[in-house]
This record gives C-alpha cells, sequence and structure tokens, in this order.
C-alpha cells in the first residue's frame, strides 16, 4: 500500500508536520518494502486552495491512505472523492507514524478536523 505522511523534512526520521495542505514534505512511503518518494509540497504557500491541491497531488501520485496530524473540510472532501482515507491524529517521526499505521493502531477519519485555512495559522477548530 503507498500511504503518505505529511513531514517537516523529506526522510522516514523527520517529525510529521501537523498541518496536511500547507505541510513541508509529503513523504509517500510503500508499506511493503519501506521504500520513499519526498515531495516538498509547492502547494504551501497558496492564499487558499491547498488542502485541495495537495489532495490532488496525492491522487495523482496513487496514495491509498494520508496520515497528518489535521485535516480540513476541502481537503477531507477531496481525499474521500478520490477513494484516499485520512488518519488524523498523527505525531512523532513519519517512521513512526507508519509503524503505528501497518500495526493497526490508527483509524480513518469520517470527517475533517480542523477548520477552513486553519494551516494558515489560526486555530485547528
Amino acid at each position: 500500500m503507498r500511504v503518505a505522511v505529511t513531514a517537516a523534512g523529506p526522510s522516514l526520521d523527520a517529525e510529521l508536520d501537523p498541518r496536511f495542505g500547507r505541510c513541508a514534505w509529503f513523504v509517500l512511503i510503500d508499506t511493503q518494502d519501506m521504500s520513499i518518494e519526498a515531495l516538498q509540497n509547492e502547494s504551501g504557500s497558496l492564499g487558499g486552495g491547498a488542502g485541495i491541491q495537495s489532495a490532488q497531488l496525492m491522487a495523482r501520485k496513487g496514495v491509498q491512505a494520508v496520515l497528518t496530524g489535521h485535516c480540513g473540510p476541502n481537503a477531507h472532501q477531496t481525499l474521500t472523492a478520490a477513494g484516499i482515507a485520512a488518519y488524523v491524529g498523527c505525531s512523532g517521526t513519519v517512521a513512526q507514524a507508519v509503524a503505528r499505521f501497518k500495526s493497526g493502531e490508527l483509524r480513518p477519519a469520517s470527517s475533517p478536523d480542523a477548520s477552513s485555512h486553519s494551516g494558515m495559522g489560526g486555530d485547528h477548530r
């Protein structure tokens, strides 16, 4: 399975970035062999629509699940429409989040857990 983790850097040792649409990096991991592809998030600096753009990128990259801290309504809707599960409330390093995912500790979010534009410096709720 191909999962994406929002991250502060381009490696498995990087801290998880709690923002989905405005994270610094996406680290894409194949959970079978733990191979990675790191993508700098170019949508993070957009004035609006960062969550939608980021979700569309995940769909183009064949991601099946996203591990992040928080996910707003537009991103959640776009991910869901693309058949991508969003797992929120994640923390620690990228590798730790993937380990929790693989062990079944994480559950997909049925709804967004952040308000629109929360990654722009506002509250998550």
